[in-house]
Formats: structure tokens, C-alpha cells, sequence
């Protein structure tokens, strides 16, 4: 039997871990030719030769897709490597959490570069080819999946700028769906509650003391395979079908 992603390309971000990593490995296993995207070139090397070693194809793409340019370069080295790009995970994310008094807004700036413009870059940069894909390709659609957060649909205390980031996710992601869904373009939101992933280790260890350490100690949470294979629910539905949202909970926190 055909893998159900066999002759396509991804391209997913933020993939030398967590989420990032578990959806390059699902998509691979779905017959993708994956090129995974990050800063830790390392981690990415080694993910690939697991993916390749597990019959699948992945290319290795180094890049800070904070810099318009980088994000703007990978997609063209996808583009050379494989000829076309039918799926893009926008995964990269920070979470950087804290009272608005007294915050450090060099933390904000960093959030905003990678959950926002971050996105931005790489959208913009892949959407004509995702167009072309949609066009011309035997599958006749492309997608574009965004990572977003139950942060970008219910704000806490503490969490005001990542909110601020995932709920400008949504909101761009909603706009876009809008613009292209209908050129078979599908555009969807993705957003997890708590997962198992280096997301909260970024945290201050005053932070992660009083907030996010007890919430993964009295938790249940999820799998990055979890959020993984609700991206491959996404991009695999037939080409009628479109999930515009999907929002995935550990039952603990539901």
C-alpha cells in the first residue's frame, strides 16, 4: 500500500526537538521527503539519519528563521533539493513566561521574533510554492499547518506575551485560511495544551518553580508524537476536507 503523503515535501520548523522532531519522523513515516529546519544544525543531523535510516528522506536545514533571509533561504534550498513543497509546519516557538512588571523585554522581543515573525518569514516565503503544489501537483493540495497554543485561545496571569504571540497566531492563520483555502491551499491551526517538550525548561528556575513545574508534576500531559499525529490527521484528509482548527488537551487538563 502507498504511504498517504508519498511524493510529497514538508517542511517543518523548529525540529531539532520536541514537536518539531516527533512530526518530521510521523510525516517521513508517511512518505514525505522531510527538510527540517532549526538553529542546533546537530540535532538535526542526527534526526535525519534516524529518519533515513528508517527508509525515509530529510534534509538537514540549519537556519534562524527569525532572519527574514535565512527563512527566506531555506525554503529556496527545499525547493532546490526536491522541486516543490507541498506541506509547511510552522512549529518553531518560546515561551518565555512572567509578570509584566518588572519583565525583561528582551524576552518579549524574543518571543515575538520566533512565534510571530518567525511564522511570518516562512509563510510568506513558502505560500507561492504551497499555491504551485496545490495547482500542479498529482494530490491537487497543499497545507500549511501553524502550532499554536491553548495560549492563543485563553490568557493567564503570567502569560501575557505569549499569549499575545498565539493569539496573534490564530488570528493571522484564521486571515490566511480565508485567502487561500478555497486554491486548495488548506490552512489550519494546531494548538496543544501541556506537552512534554524543553518548551517550559527556558524558564527562569523561579518561574519554573511556581508555575510551570507543578502543573507537569500534577499532569498528565502529552506526547510531542500526540501533536505530531494530529498534524498528520491535518494534511492527510482528502482534498475536499479542510481542518481549519484542531486543539489537542491532555484529559487532565481539559
Amino acid at each position: 500500500m502507498t504511504a498517504k503523503l508519498t511524493g510529497t515535501v514538508a517542511l517543518i520548523t523548529g525540529a531539532s526537538s520536541g514537536i518539531g522532531a516527533a512530526t518530521a519522523r510521523e510525516l517521513a513515516a508517511l512518505g514525505a521527503s522531510v527538510a527540517i529546519v532549526a538553529r542546533r544544525r546537530d540535532r538535526l543531523e542526527t534526526l535525519a539519519a534516524d529518519i533515513e535510516n528508517d527508509g525515509g528522506t530529510a534534509l538537514v536545514i540549519g537556519a534562524d528563521i527569525t532572519d527574514r533571509a535565512q527563512a527566506q533561504a531555506a525554503v529556496e534550498k527545499t525547493i532546490e533539493r526536491f522541486g516543490q513543497l507541498d506541506i509547511l509546519v510552522n512549529n518553531a516557538g518560546l515561551m518565555l513566561l512572567g509578570p509584566v512588571l518588572g519583565a525583561d523585554p528582551e524576552d518579549w522581543d524574543r518571543m515575538i521574533s520566533v512565534n510571530v515573525q518567525g511564522l511570518l518569514h516562512t509563510t510568506h516565503a513558502a505560500l507561492p510554492h504551497l499555491l504551485k503544489a496545490a495547482e500542479n501537483s498529482p494530490r491537487q493540495v497543499a497545507d500549511i499547518v501553524n502550532i499554536s497554543s491553548i495560549a492563543g485561545r485563553v490568557a493567564w496571569g503570567g502569560y501575557g506575551v505569549y499569549n499575545l504571540t498565539k493569539f496573534g497566531v490564530n488570528g493571522f492563520t484564521e486571515s490566511l485560511r480565508q485567502e487561500v483555502t478555497r486554491r486548495h491551499v488548506r490552512v489550519g491551526v494546531l494548538e496543544p495544551g501541556g506537552v512534554d517538550t524543553e518548551l517550559a525548561s527556558h524558564n527562569t528556575p523561579e518561574i519554573q518553580g511556581g508555575m510551570t513545574t507543578p502543573f507537569y508534576e500534577q499532569t498528565e500531559v502529552l506526547a510531542p508524537a500526540d501533536i505530531a499525529d494530529g498534524v498528520a490527521y491535518m494534511v492527510t484528509r482528502p482534498r475536499h476536507a479542510s481542518i481549519a482548527e484542531l486543539w489537542i488537551m491532555p484529559t487532565d487538563q481539559a
